[in-house]
């Protein structure tokens, strides 16, 4: 997901969850003038993820605080079942965990039918044979890079192999999908995605961390990758 006529072939988007909840509407107002693409969404059930985190009142609340897209990434069991209440809320898009759905391509349909963008989300260890299927009903795979359930945690060093064997896949299959890259994601790590194959990253700590702007941290970004995407067409990236 990218926001309409972004300068930027590769889009970011700021994960909410390092977010100062009592600055909310203000540091949404940062990030949507800091240039950024769209808004992350991460929604943590204490099963599926040893993690609970925010729902559906402060998605609605975000909505009212952002013109931006938001991309809801729901870390839950039973995905499927809380499709519509997110649309509701204010979702432009939803991404589910393979590893959480015992009838994806239901939870995919379900989600093209409520007017949302879809995408299947892929732990470290999960393989990318098990959403083979699905990659031609979809809008983007999101690769995890670190394993889900809480913020700031390090890159897991082997990911860029598996992106890249996912590049080739999508490529072959649906060259419109989108390969959305989250978890700990900074100015290296960036670097390293973008030349595998990622096209929209997931950043969280390294856009809200109170060192800097979070305009100053998201150019920050764009220079660490700006080597990476120069030698490519901007018209190929989705």
């Amino acid at each position: 997901m990218s926001r309409p006529n972004s300068p930027f072939p590769i889009a970011i988007g700021p994960s909410v969850l390092s977010a100062d909840f009592l600055r909310l509407g203000e540091q949404l107002t940062e990030i949507e003038q800091a240039g950024a693409d769209y808004i992350h969404f991460d929604v943590m059930d204490g099963r599926f993820v040893p993690n609970i985190s925010i729902g559906l009142p402060v998605l609605e609340a975000t909505r009212r605080g952002t013109s931006l897209p938001i991309d809801v990434h729901l870390m839950i069991v039973e995905p499927g079942r809380w499709v519509d209440d997110f649309q509701s809320a204010g979702a432009d898009s939803m991404t589910f965990h393979i590893e959480a759905a015992s009838h994806a391509h239901r939870v995919v349909e379900s989600i093209v039918g409520s007017g949302m963008r879809t995408g299947v989300a892929l732990n470290p260890a999960t393989p990318i044979s098990a959403i083979e299927e699905l990659i031609p009903h979809i809008h983007r795979v999101l690769v995890m890079t670190v394993n889900p359930g809480f913020g700031g945690q390090s890159f897991v060093a082997s990911m860029p192999d598996k992106i890249r064997r996912l590049r080739e896949t999508i490529d072959r299959v649906n060259p419109e999908c989108a390969i959305q890259v989250d978890g700990g994601i900074n100015s290296t790590t960036i670097a390293r995605v973008v030349e595998a194959g990622a096209t929209s990253i997931v950043a969280g700590s390294s856009v809200i961390n109170g060192e800097a702007s979070i305009a100053r941290n998201i150019a920050a970004l764009r220079a660490a990758i700006s080597s990476q995407v120069s030698t490519v067409d901007a018209s190929e990236l989705k």
